[in-house]
């Protein structure tokens, strides 16, 4: 292998060895008899894994709330008891992010699930946040900001950002033609900004878009974020 390729293969491994101790020690937090809501995301798909694993081998009893597609099928895949918002709230979520700030702020959307993600997550007693050391920063804003967006309402929220300051680009599908559609059937808007001052104030504001239907600004959601690092998994608390 080339000198190159062979560094860049070591790095990307150390991420997804990050990713699995984390996701192994969320699931680990894990109790029986608990409600969880199921994130999306690489790092979560580890935890959701982990989760079954558990149910096979200690015979814990919990249920699941997914936030997406991906993290139901997983989930079924791996003998995890399937139930929704309609009949449970969750004790424990938990979930990945593309960025943590100091105060626990968020950025999530990477995986345009954005928009059941804070439902979910909100709604949970407990929110718990499981990330490699790679998506803790100091100020949030290097990740653009995910905005779902009812397809007909794409032209004036495009305008709408742009009067914010921000940089909207449309997400497109890979594997197929045209924009990413959402498992809500909306479209999503990466909007760059220069800097978030106030992450508070934008998300209220980006919300207040008539033809918005949620944005990856996840402010005052999170209590407690386990961070996977090359010395063990860390821990940022409120």
């Amino acid at each position: 292998m080339h000198p190159k390729k062979e560094v860049a293969w070591e790095a990307v491994q150390l991420v997804d060895d990050a990713k699995r101790q984390v996701a192994k020690e969320a699931a680990m937090m894990v109790t029986d008899g608990q409600i969880l809501g199921l994130g999306t995301g690489s790092t979560t798909h580890y935890f959701i894994q982990k989760l079954g694993e558990r149910i096979q081998e200690e015979e814990i009893d919990i249920m699941g709330i997914p936030t997406s597609y991906q993290s139901f099928f997983l989930a079924r895949d791996c003998n995890i008891p399937i139930t929704t918002l309609d009949e449970h709230l969750p004790d424990l979520a938990v979930d990945g992010a593309d960025e943590v700030d100091p105060q626990l702020n968020l950025i999530k959307g990477g995986g345009a699930a954005h928009t059941l993600e804070k439902i979910v997550d909100s709604a949970a007693d407990h929110f718990l946040v499981i990330v490699d050391e790679s998506k803790i920063v100091k100020k949030l804003g290097d990740f653009p900001v995910p905005v779902e967006v009812i397809p007909s309402a794409l032209k004036p929220v495009t305008e709408e950002v742009k009067i914010m300051g921000g940089v909207p680009s449309l997400r497109m599908a890979q594997m197929k033609d045209g924009p990413v559609v959402t498992d809500n059937n909306n479209f999503i808007l990466d909007v760059q900004f220069s800097t978030i001052p106030n992450p508070e104030e934008m998300e209220k504001e980006l919300n207040n878009i008539p033809g918005v239907v949620e944005n990856g600004l996840f402010i005052d959601v999170a209590h407690e974020v386990l961070v996977g690092t090359s010395d063990g998994v860390k821990h940022m608390k409120k």
